[in-house]
């Protein structure tokens, strides 16, 4: 029996919900730094095209009531923002910038603000 953690309409995404729906940017950019660039192309191909619909849909509810299902999807948002800086900013230069961001590590940004 499948355990769906996503809202309604997001099931293509349920794969990468346990590796990439982490909370807190200091565990997000652990989880880029920890991934492939296999794991990061195949989120990024994905995800590109569900995340202008998540965030219209996330946006109609404020962040304090959000169930655990679009807490989830919220969560593999912020790491899919990770995600694009890999893929399309920094391609084959990721894990040369990966040993400057193990020097300078994310501790925490306005994401992790109570909602």
């Amino acid at each position: 029996m499948n355990h769906q953690q996503l809202p309604d309409g997001y099931e293509v995404l349920e794969p990468f919900v346990d590796f990439w729906a982490v909370h807190g940017t200091a565990a997000r950019d652990a989880k880029r730094t920890a991934s492939s660039e296999a794991q990061r192309k195949g989120f990024y191909q994905i995800a590109k095209d569900h995340v202008p619909r998540a965030l219209a849909e996330l946006d109609q509810t404020p962040l304090h009531q959000f169930n655990e299902k679009q807490t989830n999807l919220m969560n593999l948002l912020l790491s899919f923002a990770h995600v694009v800086n890999a893929v399309e900013l920094l391609g084959d230069g990721e894990a040369k910038h990966a040993k400057f961001r193990a020097a300078m590590p994310f501790l925490r940004s306005t994401a992790d603000l109570p909602a």
